[in-house]
């Protein structure tokens, strides 16, 4: 049943909780095997409104937290990750309009009509040639006209868009002119319906294979008031990066929850079969148990944290710019990608053959596919060097 009379957090919580066990599970194993977008879940989503789950109350949304967010994707990801990233890659994108573009004249009412409307947003910031880095634009955003009105054309060959095919609107990183530096960059909402999108690769992967990500060439066009009116180095370093690794992260430790929960079924089945007496793999699972408190503690006292930023958007900045939140976030990122596929590993210890089966009721390796790809969203190589060059600076007080 669709969640609109209760708009509390726990009621949006048992919601999250009934699509991941009703329809993103039941259809993971067919998402997963053909690679395909997980559009009964994404339409469950819809029906609930949980698509504008990050937009304030004023303008309709929840205006959940980053903590809120953060337990409803580790809901979704425990019944699958592939729907889970499609959500969670939505809401960054949301949240970068939410927080970067003025509540009132156009942009408050595109809010408005995302929570009636429960687009499905899309992003494409990656680029061939700029080898990965993401704060770096090789397309220029053409102008043809002045004022808000002024049309734009922007044409762009990305590594990897995920879902675009299946997506309303896309948010797409371009340099501010032609001239301009590749690291002056905007990020500009595009509609749908005014992008052609060739794609350019396929996506047969290891895991994650729900997200639909192959690369895709977008020639689109629009208004030069979809350009968000925010530097996109600012949106980086203040929503994407933040909400990113952060969702990523507790994502990962749904993953790792989900791997936890089968190994506990199979400890308590053996337990069942000798009663009075502990299997030894309880152990095991004791010591499973530590890895993953230790996951959820870390994303969950990062999002508390950044739910605690000044309420002053320039006091916020001003916070989220220094060092330390830098090396936080990414020692985040690092930790729960490696920690994930760690905790799914010890998880098919315990469990076995069965765990190793796929038509097993223990089954764990779509876990273990879907868990490898976070060291590799955003390569932990590439942050550790970005940490290891901060760290020479940073005095931590």
């Amino acid at each position: 049943m669709p969640m609109h009379a209760d708009r509390s957090f726990p009621a949006l919580l048992a919601e999250m909780r009934r699509i991941a066990r009703d329809v993103a599970a039941v259809h993971a194993p067919a998402v997963d095997r053909d690679a395909r977008f997980p559009a009964e879940c994404v339409a469950a989503l819809r029906d609930a409104k949980l698509l504008s789950a990050p937009v304030p109350a004023q303008l309709g949304g929840f205006g959940c937290t980053m903590t809120e967010l953060g337990h409803l994707a580790a809901a979704l990801a425990q019944g699958c990750a592939s729907s889970a990233m499609v959500l969670v890659m939505h809401w960054i994108q949301l949240a970068c309009v939410v927080r970067h573009a003025p509540a009132g004249g156009y942009w408050g009412d595109w809010q408005r009509a995302q929570v009636a409307q429960q687009w499905l947003l899309s992003s494409i910031t990656s680029e061939v040639d700029t080898f990965g880095d993401t704060r770096r634009s090789i397309c220029a955003l053409q102008r043809d006209g002045d004022g808000e009105a002024a049309r734009l054309r922007l044409v762009k060959e990305a590594t990897t868009a995920s879902y675009c095919a299946q997506s309303d609107a896309l948010l797409v990183t371009c340099r501010r002119h032609a001239e301009a530096a590749g690291s002056d960059q905007l990020l500009v909402l595009v509609r749908r319906e005014d992008a052609t999108l060739t794609q350019t690769t396929s996506w047969d992967t290891l895991g994650m294979r729900g997200t639909c990500s192959p690369g895709f060439r977008i020639d689109a066009t629009g208004l030069a008031v979809q350009v968000l009116p925010a530097a996109y180095a600012d949106i980086s370093a203040q929503s994407m990066v933040p909400y990113s690794h952060i969702l990523w992260s507790a994502l990962w430790t749904g993953i790792a929850i989900d791997a936890h929960a089968r190994a506990a079924a199979f400890v308590r089945g053996q337990a069942r079969k000798n009663p009075g007496s502990t299997p030894p793999t309880a152990r095991a699972l004791a010591a499973l148990t530590v890895e993953l408190q230790s996951m959820r503690h870390h994303w969950q006292s990062v999002a508390a944290e950044f739910d605690a930023l000044p309420a002053a958007a320039d006091a916020a900045a001003a916070e989220l710019g220094r060092i330390g939140w830098a090396l936080k976030l990414n020692s985040l990122k690092t930790a729960c990608s490696e920690k994930a596929p760690q905790v799914v590993h010890g998880a098919l210890q315990i469990v076995g053959i069965l765990g190793y089966k796929n038509d097993s009721p223990f089954s764990l390796g779509r876990h273990y596919r879907d868990a490898l790809s976070g060291a590799l969203m955003v390569s932990n190589d590439r942050i550790a060097a970005k940490s290891a060059d901060m760290l020479l600076v940073f005095k931590d007080d």
